[in-house]
């Protein structure tokens, strides 16, 4: 069906739309969807699903950076397009909510409060053919780091049979979490017109999602991109408890850095300081946090980081702090694009008000949890011991532009200082 490219009359490009369907009452034999509400029966289950596309409520599909790969496997044959899940065994390992937070629309908007409840909160529409599918998943773990081994081995932390192993391994709870974005709530939150983001999801994503613009009666929509990783050290429901000291580290990827150790970031020893902080917390009675956002390169992609790596380092003069951003926004347009107004979600999600200790030197996060109430008591910047040589001038750009606040400005320069003298 030809429809125009906007809910309200032609679009200004005269784009011509094939949609689902017309613009009202396909969607009759849907779950109404209560966003904000503070009980999963009264909210009703998000359904992206294709098996039956009457009673879809939402936008897009589940697992949506994936989702491509799913087409990919029934076109060749290795998966049926009418598959539905089987939750059997799937819940929960350990229960988080509800949380006060979820009862109140503006406080989450990107993910769902409810996606790790779906297999037991819904399952009589489930029962019944609605074929909804969990967003978050739960689980325990442990992980086993060489950063630990050697905090061990220098005696900042100790094997103690319960956080940390017998062999070094500590272990966690943790959550793996999809973005489900609530449209009106996602455009409050950037304090833009509800039309004017939908408009631009579906012009500047090549036109991926036709419902944008032609459904405005469904209000959520899951994106095309990556989730966050949850990581919980301790008692994981002791976490916003109110009580309980909490330690945290908000790392957003980096693959070179995370994974393979490229030394010219501080990603990864950040990474690894924030882990040791959170097992250190929780040894002595407390929790830990830690939040893996995916959003490779500041959110520019893994391309973009490579081809600034290549023009900070072969631009006359080499590789300079003054020119860090320059070369970022000459090839992306911009420094940044992380937008970090939607990160403090994942904290009302799991009933955070106080971070005691927060490894970060970020003002980006730390004002954008300011502004969502949540209060830090304290910031804890990367020790200069464990800033690989290759990132000084990262760190002094970011400086520079004002990245982190005047304090670690000041720490940095003293720092700097000091090991000039040495």
């Amino acid at each position: 069906m030809s429809v125009n490219a906007s809910a309200g009359g032609r679009s200004r490009n005269h784009i011509v739309l094939t949609s689902h369907g017309a613009p009202t009452g396909v969607a009759a034999d849907a779950p109404t969807l209560n966003w904000g509400a503070p009980s999963p029966r009264e909210r009703g289950p998000v359904v992206a699903t294709l098996t039956d596309p009457k009673r879809r409520n939402a936008i897009g599909t589940h697992a949506g950076g994936y989702s491509v790969y799913r087409a990919l496997a029934i076109a060749a044959g290795s998966l049926t397009a009418d598959f539905r899940a089987d939750l059997t065994d799937t819940s929960p390992s350990d229960p988080i909510g509800p949380h006060p937070q979820w009862g109140d629309p503006g406080k989450i908007v990107s993910l769902d409060p409810y996606g790790h409840m779906t297999g037991e909160a819904f399952a009589e529409e489930i029962a019944a053919g609605i074929d909804a599918r969990p967003s978050i998943a739960i689980t325990r773990a442990h992980i086993d780091m060489p950063e630990i081994r050697e905090a061990i081995r220098a005696g900042r932390l100790a094997i103690d049979g319960d956080i940390i192993g017998p062999k070094g391994d500590v272990r966690v709870t943790k959550a793996a979490v999809d973005p489900v974005w609530y449209l009106p709530g996602i455009a409050e939150r950037f304090g833009v017109g509800e039309g004017a983001l939908r408009r631009a999801l579906f012009e500047h994503t090549g036109g991926m999602f036709p419902e944008l613009v032609t459904r405005g009666d469904l209000k959520v929509f899951l994106p095309p991109i990556g989730g966050m990783t949850l990581y919980m050290f301790g008692d994981p429901s002791k976490i916003g408890d109110g009580v309980t000291p909490l330690a945290c580290r908000v790392h957003d990827e980096c693959n070179g850095s995370d994974v393979f150790s490229s030394d010219i970031c501080t990603c990864r020893p950040y990474l690894a300081h924030g882990i040791e902080m959170c097992v250190e917390m929780a040894q002595k009675g407390g929790v830990g946090l830690v939040v893996y956002n995916r959003k490779e390169g500041r959110a520019l992609g893994e391309v973009t980081k490579f081809l600034v790596y290549n023009a900070r380092k072969r631009q006359q003069g080499g590789d300079l702090p003054e020119t860090y951003f320059k070369r970022t926004e000459c090839v992306a347009g911009v420094q940044d694009m992380r937008f970090q107004e939607l990160m403090p979600d994942v904290f009302h999600w799991l009933g955070i008000s106080r971070i005691d200790r927060f490894a970060s030197m970020s003002d980006m996060k730390f004002n954008a949890l300011a502004r969502a109430g949540i209060e830090v008591v304290e910031r804890v910047p990367i020790p200069d011991d464990l800033i690989p040589s290759d990132a000084r001038v990262e760190m002094e750009a970011k400086v520079s532009a004002g990245y982190y606040g005047v304090g670690f400005q000041s720490q940095y320069d003293a720092t700097q200082g000091r090991a000039l003298k040495e």
